[in-house]
């Protein structure tokens, strides 16, 4: 209705006043992306060397999501001659047809190759095609559950964790958002309050009216 009336009184004069200002737009608020701690991800992690028989794909699935902060339809599609596993990197292809280079930690690197050999020299990471997202979706689902998480775990919540754990850790914003493929710095900034906690420890620390002083 604001543009309806904007559009009436400036382009095609049909009203004596702006009506657009009259109107009152709700704010939504903004819904703060759902995120493991520290504690619940590693608890997953230590899950696929428990004594369950887990197959080694989901832990290099799980690895991707959370150590190198993919999109599950970056996980899938990934292939072999992506990675540069002497290097550490990859390089995958995000939204909008935007290459990114991923830094990996050790483990997901040593995982990886652990699972080449173990899997054979396919053209991509999960097989001679992509990974089907659905059942992606049913790995990492059951990885939650058997590291006893009290909600269901999805892909996009091990990649706020990726987020929300570098953060945390002193991560900057511009450095987080190159690490996330985001556009723009606006779609990183959500994650600007996952380190409130560190921030408060931070102040209690070093102000000299905190109780570090």
């Amino acid at each position: 209705m604001k543009s309806f009336f904007h559009w009436a009184y400036v382009v095609e004069d049909l009203l004596e006043r702006d009506l657009s200002l009259q109107v009152t737009c709700p704010k939504v608020p903004r819904k703060l992306p759902h995120f493991l701690s520290v504690d619940e991800a590693l608890a997953v992690l230590h899950s696929f060397d428990s004594k369950h028989q887990v197959p080694l794909r989901e832990k290099v699935l799980f690895l991707l999501l959370y150590g190198g902060g993919l999109r599950i339809s970056e996980a899938c599609n990934l292939r072999w001659d992506s990675i540069q596993l002497s290097q550490k990197t990859l390089r995958v292809m995000g939204k909008g047809n935007k290459e990114r280079v991923v830094a990996l930690p050790s483990m997901t690197v040593q995982t990886l190759q652990r699972w080449k050999k173990e899997s054979g020299f396919n053209d991509f990471v999960f097989g001679e095609e992509p990974l089907v997202q659905r059942t992606a979706y049913e790995m990492v689902r059951q990885s939650g559950q058997r590291a006893g998480l009290l909600k269901p775990l999805h892909p996009h919540a091990l990649r706020h964790s990726f987020a929300t754990h570098l953060l945390s850790s002193g991560a900057n914003l511009r450095t987080l958002q190159e690490m996330l493929g985001h556009e723009s710095l606006q779609a990183t900034e959500k994650y600007t309050h996952l380190g409130i906690d560190q921030l408060a420890r931070t102040m209690e620390a070093l102000h000299p009216l905190g109780k570090g002083k």
